[in-house]
């Protein structure tokens, strides 16, 4: 398929919400506030008309200003901070409980899209675990980075780092790579132990596990591998501000995000580009990256 082909099937065709069919027309413009004319259409089936869900369907803020409020985010800016700049510049409905919500929803729509790529990854992946605060209590940042491409495979926040908990992670990871990973390397924790080879089980055939766990014990002096603790001083140089998660689903929502901020709108220093230009088949035309993947996932 070529790139022009490529480029007309990235976002979903537009049809009738209604009855489904595709066979529509152009029908006029439906006036709003702050997003000024939206394009109108009616179904030749059944007479329905509707504007098309571009991921913003009745969001009453322009598109690029909640796109900004997002990279400001993750960039490191508070959403107080981002209240004050928006009275500047766009003072209608610039609470910083709609910026909150707006991070909340736009990370869990993203994320169910980046999720289901496909990846092309190296032969080892790292895991560990980050302390957090929810609600006064502990609770851990679960993460897995490609030493590769750079790119963050599987992520969850949770109350606990046990078996269970890790092997959502593990199992995620398995799922997203299939076959190309040989080796999972982490701490010494002990859940650890035999749950990264269970995971992914044993091959009669080869008369061996699938995988090779690699157990780095920072405890003896042996020290933690470099590409996940680079990762782990950029998420703390990000959430260091933070006063602690309200309650674990907004906190995972959050997470989420950064790891979409990670992968697909922040270049890596090492690799000099965005780790999903080297991990996935995806193409990201525009310098606004949080709009196309709006778009991509609505």
């Amino acid at each position: 398929m070529n790139n022009k082909n490529n480029k007309q099937n990235k976002y979903k065709k537009i049809c009738c919400p209604k009855c489904n069919n595709q066979n529509y027309k152009k029908d006029g413009f439906r006036g709003t506030q702050n997003r000024g004319k939206i394009q109108r259409y009616k179904c030749k089936k059944c007479s329905y008309r509707f504007v098309k869900d571009d991921g913003f369907f009745r969001m009453r803020n322009h598109p690029k200003k909640i796109t900004l409020c997002l990279d400001l985010f993750y960039k490191g800016i508070s959403t107080r901070e981002i209240q004050t700049h928006l009275q500047a510049f766009y003072p209608h409905n610039a609470h910083n409980s709609n910026i909150y919500r707006w991070i909340i929803k736009y990370s869990k729509m993203i994320s169910k899209y980046t999720d289901k790529l496909k990846l092309k990854v190296g032969r080892e992946i790292q895991m560990d675990e980050m302390e957090y605060k929810t609600k006064g209590k502990k609770s851990w940042f679960i993460d897995s980075i490609d030493t590769k491409t750079k790119f963050i495979v599987s992520s969850e926040f949770v109350k606990k780092r046990e078996q269970e908990e890790l092997k959502k992670v593990l199992t995620n990871i398995k799922t997203k790579t299939k076959k190309q990973v040989e080796i999972i390397t982490t701490d010494g924790l002990t859940a650890y132990r035999n749950l990264v080879k269970k995971t992914y089980g044993y091959s009669n055939k080869l008369g061996k596990y699938k995988i090779i766990h690699n157990v780095v014990n920072a405890s003896q002096g042996e020290g933690f591998n470099h590409p996940i603790e680079r990762l782990h001083n950029s998420i703390r140089h990000r959430t260091k501000t933070f006063r602690g998660f309200g309650s674990l689903e907004s906190a995972n929502s959050i997470m989420k995000g950064y790891v979409i901020f990670y992968n697909f709108i922040r270049k890596h220093q090492a690799i000099k580009k965005c780790p999903y230009e080297i991990a996935t088949d995806i193409k990201l035309e525009k310098p606004n990256k949080w709009l196309e993947l709006i778009r991509l996932s609505s």
